[in-house]
């Protein structure tokens, strides 16, 4: 058995990164390997005042709702909107969203599970904020200190243009600006491994590779069956 302790580990990056597909198989990965794993999600189990969010991005800003689809796109209203106004809500919320990330994380850590994956974190909220400002780079790093920081905290590294295909809900221009907003955080958070643009076979690969480093126990085993897993779906790529 493994110790007690669970492993933390975060994916974040860019709308249409290939999150979703990273994290549905790192959890195959850890079932097959006998290892237990939960999943949360920022937006649905961290993220607070939710109503009033929405309020703000579908009536203040007119936004559209859903999520966007290739044949389906969608205008989204709310990261995206850079006034200022707008800037001081999320420097509102993401102080709320980080004292409760903290209840959540002790929560998620009395489980009982080996291995506890959060679909982004905080630094997908960070990323929204022009980072180069003074104020706000000491706001950043006053609100990273407040939270507990992931053992493995993962940045899917992606084309915008790749990523809009996949999830059309931003405009080009944001995607860019916000890509690079992710790659800026690597001097806020030193412990962000950056998974750079590849197959998906290659991207799970160095998923698993960092991973195997935290586990306690059991390395060679779940290593043998992630390396089985990830070679049958080798040929799938972005």
């Amino acid at each position: 058995m493994l110790a007690e302790r669970s492993i933390l580990v975060s994916f974040s990056g860019i709308d249409g990164a290939g999150k979703s597909t990273q994290i549905e198989m790192l959890q195959t990965c850890l079932r097959e390997a006998g290892l237990r794993s939960c999943l949360l999600t920022f937006w649905d189990d961290v993220a607070t005042l939710s109503s009033f969010r929405e309020f703000c991005s579908h009536t203040l800003f007119r936004g559209e709702k859903g999520v966007g689809s290739p044949d389906k796109p969608i205008e989204r209203r709310d990261k995206n909107v850079q006034s200022w106004p707008a800037m001081l809500l999320r420097l509102f919320f993401y102080l709320f969203d980080a004292a409760h990330l903290n209840i959540v994380v002790k929560r998620a850590k009395k489980s009982g599970v080996d291995v506890v994956i959060f679909d982004r974190y905080l630094y997908d909220e960070l990323a929204n904020l022009p980072l180069k400002h003074a104020f706000i780079s000491w706001y950043v790093r006053f609100l990273l200190k407040l939270v507990a920081q992931p053992d493995v905290a993962y940045l899917l590294d992606a084309s915008p243009a790749i990523a809009r295909q996949r999830k059309p809900e931003y405009p080009y221009e944001f995607l860019q600006r916000n890509r690079m907003s992710y790659l800026s955080l690597k001097q806020f958070a030193t412990g962000i491994t950056i998974i750079e643009p590849c197959s998906v076979g290659e991207a799970q690969w160095k998923v698993v590779e960092e991973l195997i480093k935290k586990l306690p126990g059991h390395k060679r085993e779940f290593f043998s069956t992630a390396k089985k897993f990830i070679e049958s779906i080798s040929e799938i790529s972005f």
